[in-house]
């Protein structure tokens, strides 16, 4: 059996697994992630594929790293999360493991695994767009990865939606996951409850009044149970979303457009208004076929699945 390991680091946990040619995972484990020191993450991976790879014959490993990674797949140029820059982790985790290994952005690893394994395995032209803490993409082209010229395509969260718009953390104005992440969503409920807007009661009810634990799990809870301002909200974030794929469908063409993250927990209540809006803003709507706003299959494992995938291939 060809088995290969798929890692998915992040700024506060790494997490893996070891998957078969047929997209099972068969075993998983996730540690902490010591984001402040490179070489702490270089070692937390290894001792994760140590774990994962007893008494089994690993033919390569996968790592998805959440930042930007080079058109080599080898150097994690840098990272917003972690304190990683310039860092050739192929290289370092190859001579460590003894492994082959492949690097690759979180969000591409995760499209990949849906695009192999997930919502997109039915099609060769495919967007994966994750709602959560921020916006992330990864896109397949043709049945291919797209990556770049340079490696770092897919950052659509940083698309600029709303000329001098909110400040983002980037350093811009405007950019679509000020708007459409599960941060702006958080934000903006508390912004409503705090000025007074009584529909808001309920949620704050239950955060225990305390308007700090007014979260995007909470309030994704409440819209689901049928709370009306958590609805409103959502479908205000479900339509800046829809606008977003409209735009990129402009570009790119996509067959399915594939929304994960965390956010996307919420279902139809965030997707019926996003395929509401995408009808509306997509150019040439009537006289061209339409793609299909599809909810994610693979979840927070989606990750793992296509770097482990990506270096078996």
């Amino acid at each position: 059996m060809s088995l290969t390991i798929g890692i998915d680091v992040g700024g506060t946990k790494i997490a893996g697994g070891v998957l078969d040619k047929d997209g099972t995972l068969l075993e998983e484990h996730r540690v902490r992630s010591p984001a402040s020191d490179p070489q702490e993450v270089e070692r937390a991976i290894v001792d994760l594929v140590d774990i994962l790879r007893a008494d089994r014959d690993i033919a390569a490993v996968g790592v998805g790293v959440a930042g930007y990674v080079d058109k080599a797949r080898s150097v994690v140029m840098f990272t917003a999360n972690m304190a990683v820059r310039d860092l050739d982790l192929r290289a370092d985790l190859e001579k460590l493991l003894d492994l082959p290994v492949v690097v690759e952005n979180d969000a591409n690893a995760a499209a990949w695994g849906e695009f192999a394994f997930g919502a997109g395995a039915d099609v060769d032209d495919f967007l994966l767009i994750t709602i959560g803490t921020g916006v992330g993409a990864g896109i397949v082209l043709d049945g291919h990865l797209h990556r770049g010229a340079f490696g770092v395509a897919g950052e659509v969260g940083h698309m600029r939606v709303v000329p001098d718009g909110r400040p983002c953390g980037c350093g811009n104005r405007g950019c679509l996951e000020q708007y459409t992440s599960g941060t702006a969503l958080v934000r903006e409920a508390r912004a409503a409850i705090a000025a007074g807007d009584a529909r808001g009661s309920t949620v704050l009810d239950r955060a225990g009044g305390d308007l700090s634990q007014v979260t995007g799990p909470l309030f994704t809870q409440a819209a689901r149970d049928g709370d009306a301002f958590a609805i409103e909200q959502l479908a205000t974030l479900g339509r800046w979303l829809g606008e977003g794929i409209a735009a990129l469908t402009a570009v790119l063409d996509p067959a399915v457009a594939v929304v994960g993250g965390g956010v996307s927990a919420a279902g139809d209540l965030l997707l019926e208004p996003a395929r509401e809006a995408f009808a509306d803003a997509l150019i040439g709507r009537g006289h061209r076929p339409m793609l299909e706003i599809r909810p994610a299959i693979l979840g927070n494992r989606a990750g793992i699945v296509g770097a482990a995938d990506l270096a078996r291939r």
